[in-house]
């Protein structure tokens, strides 16, 4: 009997193979091919990346890397062995005058490797040579400098900006409540004030209001409150002050030792407008693409700079150190510029970012992994993976030296407002208790209601302390 099979062989390329057989060696056969393609197991992928921290960084013999544990993640979800290799010549892709690819580009155009895992950005031009992914990573361009090469905007009122607007309001309220309530507690309070019709009272209302900023600055205005009533409430109101104080001075001192410095080149525009600080980027990168080929004219005369002054950089790692030696600025990737900015303290990132793009895998074209490898990818970022090796391989060194000084709000004080409001509840109730004691005293004596007696002080004290007289008291009733 004669037979025709086709038959898929280990290496996953299919030949034809005319086979003339009885029905038993058709079995026979059948059987040989069957085991053949178990035991060939999962397809093994050759691999290209490039040298590039974090994405992939040598360990030894071995690489690691945001890319290497995302190429991990991703041979775990399609079941697939993978062989890597760093890129020979060192680049990510572009085409050389006569046209053709190099860099990781050119070897999966070439068919020297299957895919390539890489912070490759998501360009028009690379999708006509390759087929890419689905991003794994979004980025965009911005530039970084030499933190003492940004100078600060001088701001009249810096130093108010230490507190939040809500701060300061609770602080005017807490003085005009403590100095009213001083006043009041000195009128009320017989310590303080024995004889109304006899005596001045020092604390006037101009003198509280001068007492309680006194007291604020820490210098102090005598005289001081002689009755427990004020004494409780001046306490409070001292404790209230050093704790806002040191609260203050705290916070001026990381604002002033802080990193959070407002730049005077904010933007890509204000770097083409200056002619002090020179500027550049990786020759033939994406980055430089974008600005050769922008209708911007902002952008456009940063790649005629760039151009003319040769500011070139090699690669990303040589940018980083012309910024940290001095009088450049390195355009690149916003998530490559994050990285070094927490790497190296001493430099900083540019507030914008411009032409968003992502960071894809590159396959053949026509290739039947871009489809899978999508889907991974997506799966990988709906359950949060993607955002912990992206925490993992971005700690920065520089967030416990360099913190970010923020405005102070109420609610990080509400404990020692609430402390204050309590003082002069208790100041008053003191004041009061005092004056009717000595009101119960007196009505004793004089076979008077203590009502009347607290009720006649109290209105001599708030009268200015002018003696109670029988005409006057006849007049009063009249």
């Amino acid at each position: 009997m004669n037979a025709v099979l086709i038959t898929p062989c280990i290496s996953f390329q299919c030949r034809l193979l005319a086979v003339k057989m009885t029905p038993l060696g058709l079995v026979l056969v059948s059987s040989a091919l069957l085991a053949g393609l178990c035991a060939a197991g999962p397809q093994v992928l050759r691999v290209t990346t490039i040298k590039e921290e974090p994405y992939a960084m040598s360990k030894g013999s071995e690489l690691e890397g945001f890319c290497i544990d995302l190429l991990s993640a991703v041979s775990k979800k399609l079941d697939f062995k993978y062989d890597i290799q760093l890129v020979k010549d060192g680049r990510y892709g572009t085409t050389d005058d006569s046209g053709n690819w190099n860099g990781m580009i050119g070897e999966v155009v070439r068919g020297e490797a299957d895919i390539a895992v890489a912070p490759l950005t998501l360009t028009a031009k690379r999708e006509t040579a390759v087929d890419m992914t689905k991003p794994f990573m979004q980025t965009g361009l911005s530039f970084i400098l030499r933190k003492d090469l940004a100078s600060d905007d001088s701001q009249f009122l810096s130093l108010l900006t230490l507190f939040s607007t809500e701060m300061w309001m609770g602080v005017l309220v807490a003085y005009l409540l403590t100095s009213i309530c001083i006043f009041l507690v000195s009128r009320i309070t017989p310590r303080e004030w024995e004889q109304p019709e006899k005596e001045k009272n020092f604390f006037t209302l101009s003198h509280s209001f001068w007492y309680t900023v006194g007291a604020m600055t820490l210098q102090g205005a005598g005289p001081h409150p002689k009755a427990l009533s004020g004494r409780v409430i001046t306490s409070i109101w001292w404790l209230f002050s050093l704790v806002l104080l040191a609260c203050y001075f705290a916070n001026l001192s990381l604002w002033l030792h802080s990193d959070n410095q407002q730049l005077s080149i904010k933007s890509f525009e204000d770097l083409a407008n200056q002619n002090l600080i020179e500027y550049g980027t990786i020759k033939d990168s994406s980055s430089f693409n974008f600005f050769k080929n922008s209708n911007n004219p902002t952008y456009h005369r940063i790649y005629e700079h760039i151009k003319k002054a040769q500011s070139y950089s090699l690669n990303a790692e040589e940018g980083f150190r012309k910024a940290q030696k001095g009088n450049y600025a390195f355009i690149g990737e916003s998530v490559s510029l994050d990285l070094a900015v927490a790497r190296y303290c001493n430099l900083t990132r540019a507030p914008e970012i411009i032409g968003m793009r992502g960071y894809s895998i590159a396959a053949p074209l026509g290739s039947p992994l871009v489809k899978n490898l999508s889907v991974a990818i997506l799966r990988l970022s709906e359950s949060g993976e993607l955002d912990y090796f992206r925490s993992k391989w971005w700690a920065s060194s520089c967030v416990a030296k360099n913190g970010k000084s923020a405005p102070l709000k109420p609610t990080s004080l509400k404990g020692i407002f609430l402390l204050l409001a309590l003082g002069l509840g208790l100041g008053l109730f003191l004041a009061l208790m005092e004056l009717a004691a000595k009101s119960r005293k007196t009505a004793n004596t004089q076979q008077k209601s203590c009502c009347s007696v607290m009720s006649a002080e109290l209105s001599q004290r708030f009268r200015g302390g002018e003696a109670m007289t029988p005409e006057s008291s006849e007049k009063s009733k009249a």
